[in-house]
Order: C-alpha cells, then structure tokens, then sequence
C-alpha cells in the first residue's frame, strides 16, 4: 500500500512540475488552457512566476516526500491545495458555477485525496 501511495504522490508531483514548466518556457500557451492571458511582459512574467511558482513549489515537495518517505513534507502542499480549492469555492459562489470549472476542481479534489493518503501512509521523519 505504502509504494502505491509514494507512486501516486510522485505521479502527482511531476506532474505538477512538468505544468510549471509549461508556464516558465510556454506561459501564452499554457495559460489558454486555464482562462488566463498574459498580456505583455508583466503578463508573462507573473504567469511564469505565480503559476510557475505555485506548481513547481507543490510538485517539488510532493515529489521529495515520495522520494525519502516522508508525511511531514506533505503539509504545505495539502495548505496550498487547500486554499486552491476554496478560492474555486468563493468562484462558484460569486460568479456562479460553469461546466468549464468542473475539471480543475476534479482535479484538485483528487490531489487533495492523494496528498491526505499520502499524510497518512507516508513515514514520520526520524529524529
């Protein structure tokens, strides 16, 4: 059960790296995908670095945790996801639901779902 888990959160975490990826090399293209633009330079630039960031920041720790075993650095993900999630929430709520919010909310439930296993199945660190 335990090398599922690390398999799923690994999955999970490059995943989430390759997407920043997308936005630091490709950041009009990927941006499309998530009814984003970035208008000029600045546009750009916040796209690679927010959402760059955001992804990279989530993925890289994911990863780590699959790679050594460890719960502990399943914590800020699962905030960040978290807060994800409630920003889709108050969307719903003041703007009113659309089919197109439907898949990044699957998607980020189902993270959600693999990083709380994750807490629950990985190792404590050692002391």
């Amino acid at each position: 059960m335990k090398t599922l888990v690390r398999g799923l959160v690994g999955f999970s975490g490059t995943s989430a790296i390759l997407i920043a990826m997308l936005f630091w090399l490709r950041p009009l293209e990927i941006s499309g995908k998530f009814g984003l633009s970035g208008i000029g330079a600045l546009g750009q630039a916040s796209l690679r670095a927010d959402l760059g960031g955001f992804f990279a920041g989530v993925g890289a720790l994911m990863l780590w945790a699959a790679v050594k075993d460890r719960r502990d650095l399943l914590l800020a993900p699962l905030m960040l996801i978290c807060l994800a999630l409630a920003g889709r929430g108050l969307s719903l709520v003041l703007a009113g639901p659309s089919p197109e919010q439907v898949p990044p909310i699957v998607v980020e439930a189902v993270t959600l779902a693999i990083l709380l296993l994750g807490r629950r199945t990985l190792s404590a660190p050692k002391a």
